[in-house]
């Protein structure tokens, strides 16, 4: 008979419970009362004490999140003035005439 690894502590929220928090991770941070969308540890940390009554320390929700199918990410850095529109305008006209000339 082949040795088996040790299953480890159970975990402390049931397959249902996990779905239910995977569903609240999905609708975002700003559906679960913060004023951001952005997800941190201590936020799902929070989020799980207070609607399913289980305590993680927001060090082991990194885990947690892992086993969920979620991985870490940082949000792009953009300024909130930043026009797609002109920007594109911009490359497609004045770049573009300034290439021209300095090739000339």
């Amino acid at each position: 008979m082949a040795a088996q690894p040790a299953s480890g502590r159970p975990s402390r929220l049931t397959t249902t419970v996990r779905d239910r928090l995977r569903q609240r991770l999905l609708a975002g941070a700003r559906a679960c009362g913060f004023d951001t969308d952005l997800w941190t540890c201590p936020r799902v940390a929070q989020v799980i004490a207070r609607d399913f009554g289980v305590r993680y320390h927001p060090d082991h929700v990194n885990r947690l999140l892992h086993r969920l199918g979620f991985s870490p990410q940082r949000p792009a850095r953009r300024a909130l003035e930043r026009n797609e529109r002109k920007i594109r305008q911009w490359v497609t006209h004045t770049w573009e005439a300034t290439k021209k000339k300095s090739v000339s």
